[in-house]
């Protein structure tokens, strides 16, 4: 039998994680299953998005497993592998900033009625923040990657935000996009 390397068990732990939390988390996080039917209304429930989250996950874990090679390259941490993370962590948190705060601070400079609360399911400004932290994000992802920022790298991220605003957005009336759900 070969002996099991780093990637397997990395792929093994993402999957044991994933199905630890569809089992034990999501079931007791949420209120309603996958699907809510009301008076012949189905409408998506509330472990739909963690569902889907933690299925992908676990997809994830056994695309890792199943790629890992018996050959593998000793696996350790130096200095240019803890910069790229490090990278990537100050990227994801910089754009999960824009996400969380583009909205409200455009309701305060720009004017809305009321609130950015009360106007957080309203375009344009429903849209500002997942626009401007998701095309960031994609964008300084693929720059890190590249070693350069391109239009290529904006142009992918606009179009992956339109994609998952046309998804989720358009297609369900009770969804609000990221970070709106929580303001």
């Amino acid at each position: 039998m070969p002996r099991l390397s780093f990637a397997h068990g990395l792929g093994l732990a993402v999957i044991a994680l994933a199905v630890l939390a569809l089992i034990l988390w999501v079931p007791q996080d949420t209120v309603s299953g996958y699907l809510l039917s009301k008076r012949g209304r189905v409408s998506i429930g509330d472990a739909m998005a963690p569902g889907l989250a933690f299925g992908l996950m676990a997809l994830s874990g056994a695309l890792i497993f199943l790629e890992a090679r018996r050959a593998e390259a000793e696996i350790r941490l130096t200095a240019r592998s803890i910069g790229f993370l490090l990278a990537i962590l100050t990227i994801c948190l910089l754009a999960l900033g824009a996400m969380i705060w583009t909205g409200p601070l455009a309701v305060a400079l720009f004017g809305g009625e009321g609130s950015y609360r009360n106007l957080r399911d309203t375009a344009p400004w429903k849209y500002l923040g997942f626009i401007l932290g998701g095309t960031g994000l994609v964008a300084a992802l693929i720059a890190l990657v590249e070693h350069r920022l391109s239009l290529r790298a904006v142009g992918l991220g606009l179009v992956t935000v339109a994609v998952l605003i046309g998804v989720f957005d358009l297609a369900f009336d009770d969804l609000l996009l990221p970070p709106n759900g929580d303001q």
